[in-house]
C-alpha cells in the first residue's frame, strides 16, 4: 500500500512535475512473471525513477542498515524502505554475495520483477563500469529474462554527496529482454557467466551511451588501481561477436 501512495501521491507526482522524466520500453515489460532488471547506476534517484516510470512493482535489494539503524530515524528509514519494496541484505559478511543472491531467488520464484545494479555500486565519474557476474549466474540458475534499465540524468538531479533534488530532466529506458537460454545448464562456468555479464553491460552502454570502462567501480572507489581513472580499454561483449 505504502509503495502505491508513494508512486501517485508522494513524491511521485512532484518528481513527474519537477523532473519531468520520459520513458521508452514500457512495452519490454513483461505483463505478468518474474524478470531481472538490470540497470546502470548513477545516483541515489535511480531506485525512485525505475519504479516510477514502470507499470510493475520493482523489488531492490538493499543494505541491511537501512532496516537496522537505531532509534527513532532509523525506525523511520526501515518503515520507508520495507514500504517502498526493498529487501534487506548484509553485505559484511564474507557471504554477501550469496546471500543476496538467495534473496534475489526467493523474489523471482514468487513471481516479482528484481532490480539490480551489475556494476555493484554508483558510478564514481558518469561512465559505465564493470559487471559482476552474480547477474549472470542468477539469470542461468532461474531461467528468467533480462531486462537492461538505462537512467540518464539521475546524477545531475541528486549527485553524489550531501543530499539533493535538483530540477535536471531524467530519461529511463526499458531495453528489449535479454533471453540467455542458449547457455541452459552452463551455470558455474566462469567464462559463460562472464560472456552473459559483458552482454547485459553491452546492452546497456547502447541505451545510455555512457563510456565503459573494464574496471569494477567498487575497485576504483578503494584506489586499486591508483593514480587517475582509469581509461575505457574495451568495449563489453555484444550477442553477436
Amino acid at each position: 500500500m505504502f509503495y502505491w501512495l508513494l508512486k501517485y501521491v508522494f513524491p511521485g507526482p512532484f518528481m513527474h512535475v519537477y523532473n519531468r522524466p520520459t520513458v521508452e520500453g514500457v512495452e519490454h515489460i513483461p505483463a505478468d512473471g518474474a524478470a531481472i532488471l538490470a540497470g546502470n547506476h548513477l545516483s541515489f534517484a535511480d531506485w525512485l525513477f525505475a519504479p516510477l516510470l514502470s507499470p510493475r512493482r520493482i523489488s531492490y535489494l538493499a543494505k541491511a542498515e537501512y532496516f537496522t539503524t537505531p532509534g527513532v530515524k532509523g525506525r523511520l528509514q526501515k518503515f520507508f524502505f520495507s514500504g517502498t519494496g526493498q529487501y534487506p541484505i548484509d553485505r559484511s559478511g564474507a557471504g554477501a554475495a550469496e546471500d543476496a543472491l538467495n534473496a534475489a531467488r526467493k523474489l523471482i520464484d514468487k513471481g516479482h520483477l528484481v532490480g539490480l545494479y551489475p556494476e555493484g555500486t554508483r558510478s564514481p565519474d558518469g561512465r559505465l563500469y564493470k559487471g559482476k557476474t552474480g547477474i549472470a549466474r542468477l539469470a542461468l540458475e532461474t531461467g528468467v529474462p533480462v531486462i537492461p534499465v538505462a537512467v540518464i540524468g539521475t546524477d545531475e538531479v541528486s549527485p553524489p554527496g550531501p543530499f539533493r533534488w535538483r530540477r535536471r530532466k531524467v530519461t529511463l529506458k526499458f531495453g528489449a529482454p535479454l533471453d540467455f537460454s542458449r547457455y541452459e545448464g552452463m551455470g558455474g562456468n566462469r567464462f559463460v557467466e562472464r560472456a552473459v555479464t559483458d552482454e547485459v553491460m553491452y546492452e546497456l552502454m547502447q541505451l545510455t551511451g555512457q563510456e565503459y570502462v573494464d574496471v569494477y567501480a567498487a575497485s576504483l572507489k578503494k584506489g586499486v588501481p591508483s593514480g587517475s581513472a582509469p581509461e575505457a580499454t574495451r568495449i563489453p561483449e555484444s550477442a553477436a561477436s
